[in-house]
């Protein structure tokens, strides 16, 4: 294996036979030990967490493929916390696509004198270039255009995608009667098609129940050992 990216949650790999191997990590991103799916820093370390991911995001992507959605994902190995996948080209540098049910996190930061915190939003989705130093700044359709990082038509393509997975996790985790408040995707190109990458789990998410915030080791719990 040769290491090809070290990443704030996990790292890649390429193999031998062309696919990629993602070794998840146990550091969360947050700030001064609270974890936040919305930072772009590492603010904790929580035992267990890479394995936690892993489970999670083997679980959701395994419900996707089987409904026709397009991913990267091959399969994995829970005791090696690692995943392969097919290699997908990201969009520029990177980019994050978040689809949004209330009003919190960043959101509600911006927007807080519009809208009550935890108002319910219809599935809106908005991107964030993964740009470190300049804080994951948030992005338009036309300025993604015009860029050249996204088409206008793939950006229609990526909504739709968007919200038509983010409504099938936040159902099937409705189920467990938890509440999906907010979840981060990320997308890249096969070919011309455009395919789910990265991971799904409680590291990019946040969820609640009863009103409480749920950390990203009981979501896990809570979801598969329920």
């Amino acid at each position: 294996m040769k290491l090809v990216y070290t990443g704030k949650t996990k790292n890649v790999f390429a193999l031998d036979d062309g696919n990629y191997l993602l070794k998840f990590k146990d550091d969360c991103t947050g700030a001064e030990g609270v974890f936040d799916p919305g930072m772009n820093t590492v603010g904790l370390t929580i035992d267990g967490a890479g394995r936690a991911g892993l489970r999670l995001t083997k679980y959701f992507f395994e419900i996707l493929n089987t409904k026709g959605i397009p991913t990267h994902y091959i399969d994995c190995n829970i005791n090696d916390v690692t995943m392969t996948v097919i290699p997908a080209k990201p969009f520029g540098k990177g980019l994050e696509v978040i689809c949004r049910f209330r009003a919190v996190g960043s959101f509600y930061r911006r927007y807080g004198d519009y809208v009550k915190e935890a108002a319910s939003l219809p599935a809106f989705v908005e991107t964030t270039l993964k740009d470190d130093s300049r804080e994951d700044p948030p992005i338009t359709k036309d300025a993604l255009d015009i860029l050249g990082i996204v088409s206008a038509k793939d950006y229609e393509t990526l909504k739709e995608l968007t919200q038509k997975i983010a409504t099938i996790i936040k159902d099937e985790l409705a189920k467990k009667q938890i509440d999906l408040y907010d979840i981060k995707f990320e997308f890249g190109k096969v070919g011309d098609k455009i395919v789910l990458i990265d991971e799904i789990s409680g590291g990019n998410m946040r969820a609640y129940k009863n009103g409480k915030h749920i950390q990203p080791l009981d979501l896990e719990k809570m979801v598969l050992d329920a």
